[in-house]
């Protein structure tokens, strides 16, 4: 089995540089891939309506339906920056949409896989936020609004990402390090989560077994990208090694 992992790409339009070049990888690595795992914040805002979607996305859209048709399985987490993919993704798709973590088998590996978002349990402010943009009252209430409306503050909404992504995330990324440990505890085999933008791969032994830690990093700054190929795992970056 092959797989690829990627995450945090913060599309904000077809216009955007990092756009091209990521139709460009799904591209080249749906030719030899049997899962693609995009772990959250695939998009910099997410509302759709009726199969209607933000204009500037339909090409990142098309080009992940033509390598469902070539065969690939795809899964798509909800990130802190896109949720309620699911009414648009698996009802006009079929795409698997998971709303928090799983745990899947992969390869004979049990693989924890997750945003990250919650990983900070600290972070209380965050965490109310996040349980109001995703309530069900939320989610009528920005039904209300007419989609140019709702997609314009929704734009400008995004440009406050750009404070958080300028934030030093060696921090984060030790609490992120530190909850892979206690899933290791747990029996798990790998633990791989997005959020953090920072690319890293570790190692850690339990017991008798090899037990791995992944940060996807992002695709805004490192084009960072990880592969599973027959149990095997290895950090790639996009324009680098070829995949």
């Amino acid at each position: 089995m092959r797989a690829v992992f990627f995450s945090d790409a913060h599309l904000r339009g077809a216009d955007d540089k990092g756009c091209g070049l990521l139709r460009n990888f799904l591209r080249d690595a749906s030719r030899n891939l049997d899962h693609l795992f995009i772990v959250g914040d695939l998009f910099d805002f997410w509302f759709s309506r009726g199969g209607v979607v933000y204009p500037g996305y339909e090409p990142v859209i098309d080009e992940l339906t033509a390598m469902q048709g070539r065969g690939v399985k795809i899964h798509l987490f909800e990130g802190n920056h896109d949720f309620h993919l699911a009414h648009y993704f698996t009802r006009y798709h079929g795409i698997e949409v998971f709303t928090d973590e799983a745990l899947l088998q992969l390869d004979g590996k049990q693989v924890y896989i997750a945003h990250g978002d919650l990983v900070d349990a600290t972070d209380r402010g965050y965490r109310l936020l996040r349980r109001i943009l995703r309530s069900r009252l939320f989610f009528g209430l920005q039904r209300l609004l007419p989609l140019h409306l709702l997609w314009r503050l929704a734009r400008m909404s995004s440009d406050a990402s750009k404070e958080y992504l300028a934030k030093p995330q060696e921090g984060l990324a030790a609490k992120m390090e530190a909850f892979a440990l206690s899933k290791f505890e747990e029996g798990i085999d790998a633990v791989i989560l997005g959020h953090c933008h920072l690319p890293a791969i570790r190692t850690h032994t339990v017991g008798d077994s090899k037990r791995q830690f992944v940060l996807l990093g992002d695709w805004l700054n490192h084009r960072s990208y990880l592969v599973m190929d027959n149990g095997g795992f290895e950090l790639c970056y996009y324009g680098g090694k070829p995949i």
